[in-house]
Protein backbone atom coordinates (compact mmCIF):
# COMPACT_ATOMS: atom_id res chain seq x y z
CA UNK A 1 0.00 0.00 0.00
CA UNK A 2 1.46 3.38 -1.01
CA UNK A 3 1.44 6.64 1.14
CA UNK A 4 -1.15 8.14 -1.17
CA UNK A 5 -3.56 5.42 -0.28
CA UNK A 6 -3.23 5.87 3.47
CA UNK A 7 -5.94 7.82 5.34
CA UNK A 8 -3.36 10.17 6.90
CA UNK A 9 -2.06 11.28 3.52
CA UNK A 10 -5.55 12.19 2.31
CA UNK A 11 -6.42 14.16 5.46
CA UNK A 12 -3.36 16.43 5.42
CA UNK A 13 -4.21 18.51 2.29
CA UNK A 14 -7.84 18.96 3.41
CA UNK A 15 -6.76 20.27 6.81
CA UNK A 16 -4.37 22.75 5.24
CA UNK A 17 -7.05 24.10 2.91
CA UNK A 18 -9.42 25.09 5.77
CA UNK A 19 -9.15 28.66 7.19
CA UNK A 20 -7.93 29.23 10.72
CA UNK A 21 -10.66 29.16 13.34
CA UNK A 22 -11.54 32.47 15.02
CA UNK A 23 -10.19 32.87 18.53
CA UNK A 24 -12.75 32.06 21.19
CA UNK A 25 -14.82 35.06 22.44
CA UNK A 26 -14.66 35.81 26.11
CA UNK A 27 -17.84 35.43 28.10
CA UNK A 28 -19.99 38.59 28.04
CA UNK A 29 -17.92 40.26 25.29
CA UNK A 30 -20.01 42.30 22.81
CA UNK A 31 -18.89 42.88 19.28
CA UNK A 32 -18.76 46.64 18.65
CA UNK A 33 -21.11 47.84 15.96
CA UNK A 34 -20.65 50.74 13.54
CA UNK A 35 -20.33 54.16 15.17
CA UNK A 36 -23.35 56.42 14.48
CA UNK A 37 -22.43 60.12 14.64
CA UNK A 38 -24.73 62.38 16.69
CA UNK A 39 -26.97 64.48 14.50
CA UNK A 40 -26.54 68.22 15.03
CA UNK A 41 -29.77 70.19 14.62
CA UNK A 42 -29.68 72.48 11.64
CA UNK A 43 -30.87 76.06 11.65
CA UNK A 44 -33.86 75.02 9.55
CA UNK A 45 -34.77 72.38 12.14
CA UNK A 46 -34.60 75.02 14.90
CA UNK A 47 -36.96 77.30 12.96
CA UNK A 48 -39.26 74.31 12.51
CA UNK A 49 -39.36 73.81 16.28
CA UNK A 50 -40.06 77.52 16.78
CA UNK A 51 -42.84 77.40 14.19
CA UNK A 52 -44.37 74.37 15.87
CA UNK A 53 -44.34 76.16 19.24
CA UNK A 54 -45.98 79.23 17.72
CA UNK A 55 -48.75 77.18 16.14
CA UNK A 56 -49.33 75.28 19.37
CA UNK A 57 -49.49 78.47 21.43
CA UNK A 58 -51.73 80.51 19.16
CA UNK A 59 -54.13 77.61 18.48
CA UNK A 60 -54.99 77.20 22.15
CA UNK A 61 -58.41 78.49 23.15
CA UNK A 62 -56.82 80.15 26.17
CA UNK A 63 -54.54 82.23 23.95
CA UNK A 64 -57.40 83.18 21.65
CA UNK A 65 -59.50 84.21 24.65
CA UNK A 66 -56.68 86.37 26.02
CA UNK A 67 -56.26 88.14 22.68
CA UNK A 68 -60.03 88.61 22.49
CA UNK A 69 -60.11 90.29 25.91
CA UNK A 70 -57.22 92.56 24.94
CA UNK A 71 -58.97 93.53 21.70
CA UNK A 72 -62.18 94.30 23.62
CA UNK A 73 -60.55 96.85 25.95
CA UNK A 74 -60.13 99.57 23.26
CA UNK A 75 -63.69 98.93 22.08
CA UNK A 76 -65.09 99.48 25.57
CA UNK A 77 -62.95 102.59 26.12
CA UNK A 78 -63.94 104.05 22.76
CA UNK A 79 -67.67 103.43 23.31
CA UNK A 80 -67.47 104.89 26.83
CA UNK A 81 -65.79 108.06 25.56
CA UNK A 82 -68.27 108.31 22.70
CA UNK A 83 -71.23 108.06 25.08
CA UNK A 84 -69.67 110.51 27.52
CA UNK A 85 -69.11 113.12 24.82
CA UNK A 86 -72.23 112.38 22.78
CA UNK A 87 -73.84 115.69 23.80
CA UNK A 88 -70.94 117.66 22.33
CA UNK A 89 -69.10 118.20 25.62
CA UNK A 90 -65.42 117.41 25.92
CA UNK A 91 -63.77 115.34 28.59
CA UNK A 92 -61.69 117.05 31.20
CA UNK A 93 -57.91 117.14 31.11
CA UNK A 94 -55.33 118.56 28.83
CA UNK A 95 -52.50 117.41 26.65
CA UNK A 96 -50.02 117.53 29.46
CA UNK A 97 -49.25 114.10 30.82
CA UNK A 98 -46.42 112.33 32.48
CA UNK A 99 -44.41 109.49 31.06
CA UNK A 100 -41.74 108.18 33.38
CA UNK A 101 -42.44 106.28 36.48
CA UNK A 102 -45.39 108.32 37.70
CA UNK A 103 -49.00 108.46 36.65
CA UNK A 104 -50.37 107.70 33.25
CA UNK A 105 -50.55 110.16 30.37
CA UNK A 106 -53.74 112.17 29.84
CA UNK A 107 -54.31 110.80 26.32
CA UNK A 108 -57.98 110.06 27.00
CA UNK A 109 -58.82 113.77 26.98
CA UNK A 110 -57.67 114.00 23.34
CA UNK A 111 -59.61 111.06 21.90
CA UNK A 112 -62.59 113.18 20.82
CA UNK A 113 -60.25 115.42 18.81
CA UNK A 114 -58.36 112.59 17.14
CA UNK A 115 -59.15 108.88 17.19
CA UNK A 116 -55.45 108.04 17.02
CA UNK A 117 -55.19 108.95 20.70
CA UNK A 118 -57.33 105.91 21.46
CA UNK A 119 -54.29 103.79 20.56
CA UNK A 120 -52.18 105.51 23.21
CA UNK A 121 -55.01 105.40 25.74
CA UNK A 122 -55.69 101.70 25.17
CA UNK A 123 -52.01 100.80 25.58
CA UNK A 124 -51.83 102.89 28.76
CA UNK A 125 -54.96 101.17 30.08
CA UNK A 126 -53.86 97.59 29.31
CA UNK A 127 -50.18 97.83 30.23
CA UNK A 128 -50.53 97.94 34.04
CA UNK A 129 -52.57 94.72 34.26
CA UNK A 130 -54.14 93.13 31.17
CA UNK A 131 -51.03 92.83 28.97
CA UNK A 132 -48.63 91.58 31.68
CA UNK A 133 -51.30 89.21 32.97
CA UNK A 134 -51.70 87.67 29.52
CA UNK A 135 -47.93 87.37 29.13
CA UNK A 136 -47.67 85.85 32.62
CA UNK A 137 -50.22 83.20 31.72
CA UNK A 138 -48.38 82.21 28.53
CA UNK A 139 -44.91 82.31 30.12
CA UNK A 140 -45.99 80.48 33.27
CA UNK A 141 -47.47 77.66 31.22
CA UNK A 142 -44.47 77.32 28.90
CA UNK A 143 -42.59 74.56 30.75
CA UNK A 144 -44.92 73.65 33.61
CA UNK A 145 -47.82 73.11 31.22
CA UNK A 146 -45.81 70.63 29.17
CA UNK A 147 -44.77 68.78 32.32
CA UNK A 148 -48.35 68.68 33.56
CA UNK A 149 -49.57 67.33 30.22
CA UNK A 150 -46.82 64.70 30.15
CA UNK A 151 -45.28 65.96 26.90
CA UNK A 152 -42.10 67.58 28.24
CA UNK A 153 -40.07 64.38 28.05
CA UNK A 154 -40.95 63.91 24.40
CA UNK A 155 -39.97 67.49 23.58
CA UNK A 156 -36.52 66.88 25.02
CA UNK A 157 -35.78 63.95 22.73
CA UNK A 158 -32.55 64.56 20.81
CA UNK A 159 -31.73 66.72 18.98
CA UNK A 160 -33.92 69.29 20.72
CA UNK A 161 -32.00 69.64 23.96
CA UNK A 162 -32.97 71.63 27.02
CA UNK A 163 -31.25 74.88 26.15
CA UNK A 164 -32.70 74.94 22.66
CA UNK A 165 -36.19 74.17 23.96
CA UNK A 166 -35.95 76.85 26.65
CA UNK A 167 -34.84 79.48 24.13
CA UNK A 168 -37.65 78.44 21.81
CA UNK A 169 -40.20 78.80 24.60
CA UNK A 170 -38.88 82.26 25.49
CA UNK A 171 -38.91 83.36 21.84
CA UNK A 172 -42.50 82.15 21.56
CA UNK A 173 -43.48 84.12 24.67
CA UNK A 174 -41.81 87.25 23.31
CA UNK A 175 -43.68 86.78 20.03
CA UNK A 176 -46.90 86.65 22.02
CA UNK A 177 -45.90 89.92 23.74
CA UNK A 178 -45.56 91.60 20.35
CA UNK A 179 -48.74 90.09 18.91
CA UNK A 180 -50.80 91.00 21.99
CA UNK A 181 -49.57 94.60 21.90
CA UNK A 182 -50.29 94.94 18.20
CA UNK A 183 -53.78 93.48 18.71
CA UNK A 184 -54.53 96.21 21.23
CA UNK A 185 -53.12 98.91 18.95
CA UNK A 186 -54.92 97.64 15.84
CA UNK A 187 -58.24 97.33 17.65
CA UNK A 188 -57.87 100.84 19.08
CA UNK A 189 -56.99 102.30 15.69
CA UNK A 190 -60.00 100.68 14.04
CA UNK A 191 -62.41 101.82 16.77
CA UNK A 192 -60.85 105.28 16.89
CA UNK A 193 -61.27 105.69 13.14
CA UNK A 194 -64.92 104.60 13.30
CA UNK A 195 -66.03 106.72 16.24
CA UNK A 196 -63.79 109.79 16.07
CA UNK A 197 -62.10 111.97 13.45
CA UNK A 198 -58.57 111.27 12.28
CA UNK A 199 -55.97 113.78 11.15
CA UNK A 200 -53.04 115.83 12.35
CA UNK A 201 -52.54 115.62 16.09
CA UNK A 202 -51.02 117.62 18.91
CA UNK A 203 -48.19 116.11 20.93
CA UNK A 204 -47.86 116.32 24.70
CA UNK A 205 -45.45 119.21 24.17
CA UNK A 206 -48.12 121.15 22.25
CA UNK A 207 -46.57 120.87 18.78
CA UNK A 208 -48.48 119.65 15.71
CA UNK A 209 -47.44 116.59 13.74
CA UNK A 210 -48.97 114.96 10.68
CA UNK A 211 -51.20 111.91 10.79
CA UNK A 212 -48.49 109.83 9.11
CA UNK A 213 -46.00 110.90 11.77
CA UNK A 214 -48.59 110.03 14.40
CA UNK A 215 -48.99 106.53 12.96
CA UNK A 216 -45.23 106.07 13.00
CA UNK A 217 -45.06 107.11 16.64
CA UNK A 218 -47.96 104.81 17.46
CA UNK A 219 -45.97 101.92 16.02
CA UNK A 220 -42.91 102.93 18.05
CA UNK A 221 -45.05 103.12 21.18
CA UNK A 222 -46.45 99.64 20.52
CA UNK A 223 -42.91 98.27 20.14
CA UNK A 224 -41.83 100.04 23.34
CA UNK A 225 -44.78 98.51 25.21
CA UNK A 226 -43.91 95.03 23.89
CA UNK A 227 -40.30 95.52 24.96
CA UNK A 228 -41.51 96.53 28.43
CA UNK A 229 -42.78 92.97 28.89
CA UNK A 230 -39.39 91.28 28.40
CA UNK A 231 -38.76 91.09 32.12
CA UNK A 232 -42.21 89.66 32.85
CA UNK A 233 -41.70 86.97 30.22
CA UNK A 234 -38.37 85.91 31.75
CA UNK A 235 -39.83 85.92 35.27
CA UNK A 236 -42.78 83.76 34.19
CA UNK A 237 -40.48 81.33 32.37
CA UNK A 238 -38.32 80.95 35.48
CA UNK A 239 -41.34 80.25 37.66
CA UNK A 240 -42.53 77.74 35.07
CA UNK A 241 -39.32 75.70 35.59
CA UNK A 242 -39.93 75.45 39.34
CA UNK A 243 -43.13 73.42 39.22
CA UNK A 244 -44.94 70.82 37.17
CA UNK A 245 -48.30 72.55 37.57
CA UNK A 246 -49.17 75.03 34.86
CA UNK A 247 -51.96 76.59 36.92
CA UNK A 248 -49.63 77.12 39.89
CA UNK A 249 -46.98 78.75 37.67
CA UNK A 250 -49.53 81.07 36.02
CA UNK A 251 -51.09 82.05 39.36
CA UNK A 252 -47.70 82.73 40.93
CA UNK A 253 -46.58 84.89 38.02
CA UNK A 254 -49.78 86.96 38.01
CA UNK A 255 -49.63 87.26 41.79
CA UNK A 256 -46.09 88.62 41.64
CA UNK A 257 -47.16 91.12 38.96
CA UNK A 258 -49.91 92.47 41.18
CA UNK A 259 -47.65 92.54 44.25
CA UNK A 260 -44.87 94.45 42.50
CA UNK A 261 -47.25 97.08 41.19
CA UNK A 262 -48.78 97.54 44.65
CA UNK A 263 -45.31 97.99 46.12
CA UNK A 264 -44.53 100.49 43.36
CA UNK A 265 -47.33 102.72 44.70
CA UNK A 266 -46.18 102.78 48.35
CA UNK A 267 -44.37 106.09 49.07
CA UNK A 268 -42.30 104.56 51.87
CA UNK A 269 -40.59 102.31 49.31
CA UNK A 270 -39.62 105.17 47.05
CA UNK A 271 -35.95 104.16 47.13
CA UNK A 272 -36.84 100.75 45.69
CA UNK A 273 -39.25 101.93 43.00
CA UNK A 274 -36.63 102.41 40.23
CA UNK A 275 -35.72 98.73 40.54
CA UNK A 276 -39.24 97.38 40.02
CA UNK A 277 -39.78 96.12 36.48
CA UNK A 278 -43.07 98.01 36.23
CA UNK A 279 -41.78 101.41 37.36
CA UNK A 280 -40.97 102.81 33.90
CA UNK A 281 -43.72 101.10 31.94
CA UNK A 282 -45.57 104.34 31.17
CA UNK A 283 -42.42 106.00 29.87
CA UNK A 284 -43.69 105.23 26.36
CA UNK A 285 -45.66 108.49 26.63
CA UNK A 286 -42.38 110.35 26.15
CA UNK A 287 -42.46 109.23 22.52
CA UNK A 288 -45.33 111.69 22.08
CA UNK A 289 -43.19 114.64 23.10
CA UNK A 290 -41.33 116.99 20.79
CA UNK A 291 -38.44 116.44 21.12
CA UNK A 292 -38.66 112.90 22.43
CA UNK A 293 -37.46 112.34 26.01
CA UNK A 294 -35.25 109.27 25.91
CA UNK A 295 -34.05 109.09 29.53
CA UNK A 296 -36.89 107.06 31.06
CA UNK A 297 -37.27 105.00 27.90
CA UNK A 298 -33.63 103.96 28.10
CA UNK A 299 -33.95 103.22 31.81
CA UNK A 300 -36.97 101.04 31.09
CA UNK A 301 -35.25 99.04 28.35
CA UNK A 302 -32.10 98.65 30.46
CA UNK A 303 -34.12 97.45 33.45
CA UNK A 304 -36.03 94.94 31.31
CA UNK A 305 -32.74 93.63 29.91
CA UNK A 306 -31.40 93.12 33.44
CA UNK A 307 -34.52 91.22 34.49
CA UNK A 308 -34.36 89.12 31.33
CA UNK A 309 -30.69 88.28 31.92
CA UNK A 310 -31.13 87.43 35.62
CA UNK A 311 -34.31 85.38 35.41
CA UNK A 312 -33.39 83.91 32.03
CA UNK A 313 -30.11 82.62 33.50
CA UNK A 314 -31.95 81.31 36.55
CA UNK A 315 -34.45 79.51 34.32
CA UNK A 316 -31.62 77.94 32.31
CA UNK A 317 -29.75 76.84 35.45
CA UNK A 318 -32.88 75.31 36.92
CA UNK A 319 -34.15 73.65 33.75
CA UNK A 320 -30.84 72.09 32.70
CA UNK A 321 -30.41 70.49 36.14
CA UNK A 322 -34.03 69.46 36.62
CA UNK A 323 -35.09 65.82 36.68
CA UNK A 324 -37.73 65.36 34.02
CA UNK A 325 -40.31 62.88 35.25
CA UNK A 326 -43.20 63.77 32.95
Amino acid sequence: MSRADTPGAQAAPDAAAQPEAAPPRAAGQVTPGPTVPLRTPSLLWTFGLFRSELLTTFRRWRTIALLGVLAAVPILVGIAVRIETGDGSSMGGGPEGGGGGGGGPAFIAQITNNGLFLVFTALAATLPFFLPMAVGVVAGDAIAGEANAGTLRYLLVSPAGRTRLLLTKYATTMTFCLVATLVVAASALAVGGLLFPLGDLTTISGTRISFAEGLWRALLIALAVAASLIGVAALGLFISTLTNSGIAAMATTVGLLITVQILDQIPQLDALHPYFFSHYWLSFADLMREPVYWDDLQRNLGLQAVYAAVFGSAAWARFTAKDITA
